[in-house]
């Protein structure tokens, strides 16, 4: 795929505590992953070079209001989200105790979303972006190829590049600018992804690859 600031857009998973911190809900699962893949300093050289190189920057966040967690039904690790807590916000127009919660941008982050390159869509709802404006925004904004990062890479991460692919998009995966839960029954789910990475987008890139492409020249 050819990268180039025109027509290829940065798009970022769930870049929040939950995931990604110390303190966050889903931490003991990929705490492992995220630290052999260096994924919150990958995460945060993809954003900087996006911003170096003026690319445009789409956030796909998780929230969860307290009418979803009414649903009478979900699969596995969707009822497990509801079960801890995952996303948690009061509702969709209210910000309380939302600064350092669980839903909150991950601290180093907060400086590089805020910037004028950064557009945070409506957010997604289960895995995939098939519920939020993702796509519709990436279209307005004339992208047709996309570099995909953040968490988690057997969940939201995939289901992205499946849903983006399908609607038409190029996309090209930072396989350690993401990362996966370990489970012992469940399995390596950040395997399970790389596999899928390799057989489904047109590229899978270290972040080393992506910021290399991402220099304009």
């Amino acid at each position: 795929m050819n990268i180039n600031n025109t027509d290829t857009a940065v798009v970022i998973t769930d870049p929040q505590n939950d995931f990604l911190s110390p303190e966050g809900a889903a931490w003991p699962l990929v705490h492992e992953g995220v630290a052999e893949n260096n994924t919150i300093e990958n995460i945060e050289r993809i954003f900087n070079a996006a911003r170096e190189g003026a690319f445009k920057v789409f956030i796909s966040p998780h929230y969860y209001f307290p009418h979803d967690n009414d649903w009478k039904f979900g699969g596995t690790i969707e009822n497990k989200m509801h079960e801890i807590q995952m996303y948690s916000r009061k509702g969709p127009l209210d910000l309380e105790g939302f600064e350092g919660s669980g839903a909150d941008w991950l601290e180093r982050y907060k400086v590089l979303i805020n910037a004028d390159n950064v557009v945070v869509c409506s957010p997604h709802k289960i895995m995939g972006p098939e519920n939020n404006d993702l796509a519709l925004q990436l279209r307005k904004h004339g992208y047709s190829k996309v570099i995909l990062a953040g968490m988690s890479a057997n969940l939201c991460v995939e289901a992205h590049m499946r849903e983006l692919i399908e609607q038409g998009f190029e996309v090209v995966v930072v396989k350690d600018a993401t990362a996966a839960g370990r489970h012992p029954d469940l399995g390596d789910g950040y395997e399970a992804a790389l596999i899928n990475f390799r057989y489904i987008a047109s590229g899978v890139l270290t972040t080393d690859e992506a910021t290399q492409a991402m220099v304009v020249r």
